[in-house]
């Protein structure tokens, strides 16, 4: 027995998803192969979409510029003696505390999507998983390196202006600022690759703030003569000292045995390097 509704009521056809664009369903979005690009548009809207980025730039940008012109106007109170090329080694202390948040940033750039489980819509979008940690990298980098050349910059063009001195040299400026900012993005990318391997944002944190401070902890406790190699490679390999290396002016010191010049940077990249291999082969053999 049937109703007047059922009776009466239209017979729909089946949908033919597979008959083509005559009888079947035709979509309007353009289809085609995902690309690098498409990566790299989906990291960079994930990256400034967090509070956590803007909160940790914000803070990084406060202690450079405010650490870099405080000490400056100390410096210019204080001093009897005029400064000459040296001006642009008052941002050390402002950059050093500054790589602090960009560390953080480089390990919540991908362990925060472990944390959420994030990574798994991630990876289900983008199934190559080597692209997707490759436009992590290539998204972090070039932020964290534009916001730091752009903000060593203005900070020596105040401490200039702030301590009378006349204007370094060509070369100092593109090592205190282009030299420094790779370094520090390098950094990152390190924290980033430590990140993807531990895959937790305080243990991963930890360590990195370990690389960068216990090495010096643990030379300043080594009194014993027979250390004294051990201790000095630790002092000159550590990396507080690597990054004031690159804002010595003289570009060679001859009473330090440890890198000058660019020689920071290269040891720098050599080490990230060997971690984002690392993190790359972790992150294709691991489940998420």
């Amino acid at each position: 027995m049937t109703t007047p509704y059922q009776q009466h009521a239209p017979q729909q056809p089946a949908p033919q998803w597979g008959a083509g664009p005559v009888g079947g369903y035709v979509s309007p979005i353009p289809v085609r192969r995902a690309t690098l690009g498409d990566a790299v548009a989906s990291e960079w809207t994930k990256l400034r979409s967090v509070r956590s980025t803007m909160w940790t730039l914000g803070v990084m940008l406060v202690l450079m510029v405010g650490i870099g012109t405080l000490t400056a106007w100390v410096v210019s109170a204080s001093s009897t003696e005029s400064i000459n090329d040296d001006v642009l080694t008052l941002g050390f202390f402002g950059v050093l505390l500054g790589s602090i948040c960009v560390i953080t940033l480089g390990v919540l750039t991908i362990s925060s999507e472990y944390s959420t489980g994030m990574i798994r819509t991630t990876l289900t979008a983008c199934p190559s998983r080597v692209r997707v940690l490759g436009a992590k990298s290539l998204v972090f980098f070039l932020l964290i390196f534009v916001l730091v050349v752009v903000t060593t910059a203005l900070v020596g063009a105040l401490q200039v202006a702030i301590t009378d001195a006349p204007s370094p040299s060509g070369e100092v400026w593109f090592r205190s600022t282009v030299g420094v900012s790779l370094f520090v993005a390098t950094l990152g990318l390190l924290s980033l690759a430590v990140g993807a391997l531990i895959r937790h944002s305080a243990g991963a944190i930890t360590i990195m703030i370990g690389v960068v401070l216990l090495p010096l902890v643990l030379a300043m406790f080594m009194f014993a003569d027979s250390l004294d190699g051990l201790r000095d490679a630790l002092f000159n390999y550590s990396i507080p000292n690597m990054l004031a290396a690159l804002y010595d002016n003289t570009g060679v010191s001859t009473d330090s045995s440890g890198p000058t010049g660019w020689l920071p940077l290269w040891i720098m990249i050599g080490v990230t390097v060997v971690a984002m291999t690392g993190a790359f082969f972790s992150l294709d053999r691991r489940d998420v």
